[in-house]
């Protein structure tokens, strides 16, 4: 199968099931590499099952996950000399796999440079594969609590909640993919030696704690949650409109302060000694918020958002899924993307990000739902191998 897109050329190898590592692959394939996933003829992915919503009986998430992929079985233990013939015609590994296994199955990156010293190996997990925490299974949901990014969700009284998805998974695999295109260059300025792109979901999630880390360093402040808003940055929070929406107000520029104070119909809070700077309206935020809840609450969600943008002050609705498919933006910018899938028929899924001016990415196809549905298209193109063989290895549980 031909693709388009910046990452043409490139060839994946996907090892590995669930989530952070497919999903590093779906971004590249969505970006035109050809990504070829592995699964274990007797165990395929269990993404294929997973997701809250079912339809004509199949996973709505596996169709988008795995799109743009070449799906092979093969099982990694017996058929070890056929990994690394793949290995041999490939430019990147990406492997999920709790650390160690790799190499138990002498297909460490040692291994893997054997036949190929290009190859770049990214490997996710949940620690990363040092420390004294390396073999231990990690999830998203744990990586979020231990990395501190969960403690700062939610209120303060009450216990820190997720974010409805797999947070620290899509952080991980965006990771992953910033390391394989890093360490492509590298290869590419520099003898073409390959390396190792180490990622942890704990780490991807710690990634995200901006000031927090310095402020407890050098101050002793363990930042809490802070509900709706954020402490110190005023006003910048959530406020139910007229009738009954929530929307986002962000004002905490003072020029910005300046122009909401205007629309407010009350531009003398912006000279207010308790509000005319940043460092005031933190001093002061209950209050200025107060007096922008009282105001927010007599206007519709819809009219705040265009009085506001108009004026320049930072606004915009809380969106439920319904809503952004509605979304005139997201409409534009092609993020609502019909999917044609075999089986399931058209249904739209998130479009491509981000958008590239010469080399866009694309949703080409939706992820196979029979297990090793490019078998014959992959070992035949890219190792020579004939209907005879693989029906051998199928009857060895190879492949």
């Amino acid at each position: 199968m031909n693709a388009s897109g910046a990452l043409s050329g490139l060839r994946v190898l996907e090892a590995g099931s669930l989530i952070a590592g497919p999903f590093a692959g779906r971004l590249l394939a969505d970006m035109g590499a050809d990504v070829i996933k592995i699964e274990a003829p007797d165990m395929p992915d269990p993404m294929r099952h997973w997701g809250q919503g079912q339809y004509r009986g199949r996973s709505l998430a596996w169709p988008v996950q795995s799109r743009n992929k070449r799906l092979v079985t093969l099982d990694l233990r017996k058929g070890r000399d056929l990994f690394l013939d793949l290995v041999r015609v490939s430019d990147v590994v990406v492997e999920n796999f709790r650390p160690g296994t790799m190499e138990k199955w002498a297909l460490g990156f040692d291994d893997l440079t054997q036949v190929n010293s290009g190859i770049v190996m990214a490997r996710v997990s949940g620690y990363g594969q040092t420390g004294p925490l390396a073999g231990r299974t990690g999830y998203a949901s744990v990586a979020e609590a231990r990395s501190g990014l969960r403690s700062l969700n939610g209120f303060a009284d009450q216990p820190p909640p997720r974010t409805g998805i797999s947070l620290g998974d899509a952080l991980g695999a965006m990771f992953a993919v910033q390391g394989v295109l890093a360490a492509l260059r590298w290869r590419d300025v520099n003898g073409g030696t390959g390396q190792v792109v180490d990622v942890s979901l704990v780490e991807s999630c710690f990634a995200l704690l901006e000031s927090a880390v310095p402020e407890y360093d050098r101050l002793g402040v363990v930042r809490r949650p802070s509900g709706t808003g954020l402490t110190g940055v005023a006003p910048s929070n959530l406020f139910r409109s007229k009738d009954g929406k929530w929307v986002v107000i962000a004002a905490n520029q003072d020029t910005v302060f300046a122009r909401l104070c205007a629309v407010m119909g009350q531009p003398e809070l912006a000279a207010d000694g308790r509000f005319a700077t940043h460092p005031d309206r933190a001093l002061n935020q209950a209050q200025i918020e107060g007096i922008v809840a009282d105001w927010a609450a007599t206007v519709d969600a819809a009219e705040l958002d265009r009085r506001l943008n108009e004026a320049g002050v930072v606004c915009g609705p809380v969106q439920t899924v319904a809503d952004v498919f509605e979304d005139p933006q997201l409409r534009a910018r092609d993020m609502l993307v019909t999917h044609h899938d075999p089986e399931l028929g058209p249904f739209v899924g998130p479009g491509i990000t981000p958008k590239l001016s010469a080399t866009p990415g694309s949703v080409r196809w939706t992820g196979p739902w029979t297990p090793g549905a490019h078998n014959a298209e992959v070992y035949g193109e890219l190792l020579g191998l004939a209907a005879g063989d693989l029906g051998r290895l199928a009857g060895e549980g190879v492949i």
